[in-house]
């Protein structure tokens, strides 16, 4: 028993770290991107609105890809389905790195394409292996994410002044590698994610369901003000006069900030009567933090800080809720794909729409008031969706 104990405990502790390895690819290749975005514009002489497109160019592959996602992991398995998602995040991060513009672009897809299977099945799996500590563990691989971000956004400066972007970004590619390698043991495990039992009648369930709707929107109203923080704040602190390695740093302080609410939530959801209060405030945070860097810019550092913790803190919770809101795999799984894939789109709108706005007034204020009222958004679709219901 003693030694069956010991294999079991073994296996969960390797298929752990597999999960926080997989999770470390989920943002680093895609945020180490923005500190540079000023070197990639000026080397290919790209416009604003390109920029724009190239920032929401992985969201969208998020809203497009994962909804599929469920029924690859279903035929293939959810194992073989991560690794091969790994695989063609290692090939974006290298093909991104290339010469030509049209590499820019392809790279870049491929990363969103390969973030978009890890946004999505790791829920799933997490809902069928961890069950009894899917909300610690899903805090877990959200302060992981959070560290990949700031890592990849502080020393990507420093590695573009030492050997340009085009190696800076491709030394990212370590990660999915790792990742990989840590990964190969579960290969051997491939069971599907059977949604094809009753898929049609849990698909249904879940897409006329209010409180998938409002599950959804919390990450499409969350989401929208994190990615274009992502992907414009080094470019709206350069503009307010701070250095190229500073505003990396605070894009760094950022994604660090976004890693607080996993040490601090994750075993606070379990004891609380439900998550409206908690989805409340953490949107708050970010709507006010971008009222913050419009009339007091002086302070960014604290405002970077507050939107990373309102920002990484919403995060988690609108996973979490894929996991407490459903009460089987088959279901987490397909809410997970519909509220991905809608808040994916919705995110995907928000880098877009703050390039249009400055490219219209000329300024950054009005771009940064109207992602606060879509954090303001978030609140109140998060006093839906935390309500301890399920669908």
């Amino acid at each position: 028993m003693n030694r069956s104990t010991t294999k079991y405990d073994y296996q969960a502790i390797l298929l752990c770290i597999g999960i926080l390895l997989i999770a470390l690819n989920l943002r680093l290749p895609f945020t180490g991107i923005a500190p540079v975005l000023s070197w990639i514009k000026s080397e290919f002489n790209l416009s604003t609105t390109a920029i724009g497109f190239l920032t929401s160019l992985p969201l969208i592959a998020f809203a497009v890809f994962s909804p599929i996602s469920a029924s690859i992991a279903n035929k293939f398995g959810i194992e073989r389905t991560l690794f091969s998602a790994l695989i063609i995040i290692a090939l974006g991060i290298l093909i991104r790195s290339g010469q030509y513009s049209w590499m820019l672009y392809a790279g870049t897809l491929f990363i969103g394409i390969g973030i978009s299977f890890g946004n999505v099945l790791l829920p799933s799996l997490i809902k069928r292996s961890f069950s009894k500590s899917a909300a610690s563990l899903t805090g877990a691989y959200s302060i992981t994410m959070g560290l990949g971000g700031a890592i990849a956004s502080t020393i990507v400066i420093p590695l573009t002044q030492l050997w340009g972007w085009h190696i800076a970004l491709s030394i990212f590619v370590i990660a999915p590698l790792l990742a990989g390698i840590f990964w190969i043991p579960q290969l051997k495990n491939h069971e599907s994610l059977k949604v094809a039992t009753n898929a049609s009648q849990s698909s249904s369930s879940v897409w006329k369901s209010p409180l998938a709707w409002q599950v959804t929107l919390f990450m499409g109203f969350n989401a929208m003000p994190f990615y274009i923080a992502v992907g414009w704040l080094p470019t709206i602190l350069m503009s307010k006069g701070l250095s190229a390695a500073e505003a990396g740093s605070l894009h760094g302080v950022l994604q660090l900030a976004t890693a607080i609410p996993g040490l601090i939530l994750a075993a606070s959801l379990r004891r609380m009567k439900d998550q409206r209060l908690a989805a409340v405030i953490v949107s708050l945070f970010s709507a006010i933090s971008f009222v913050g860097l419009v009339y007091a810019p002086k302070f960014a550092f604290i405002w970077s800080m507050l939107l990373g913790f309102g920002c990484g803190a919403s995060m988690m919770l609108g996973l979490t809720f894929i996991v407490l809101r459903t009460k089987s795999t088959q279901d987490a799984a397909v809410l997970s794909g519909m509220a991905q894939c809608l808040g994916y789109l919705l995110a995907a709108v928000g880098p877009m729409l703050l390039g249009k706005l400055f490219d219209m007034f000329g300024d950054w204020s009005i771009p940064l008031l109207v992602t606060s009222v879509i954090a303001v958004l978030g609140a109140y679709t998060g006093m839906l969706a935390g309500r301890n219901k399920y669908i």
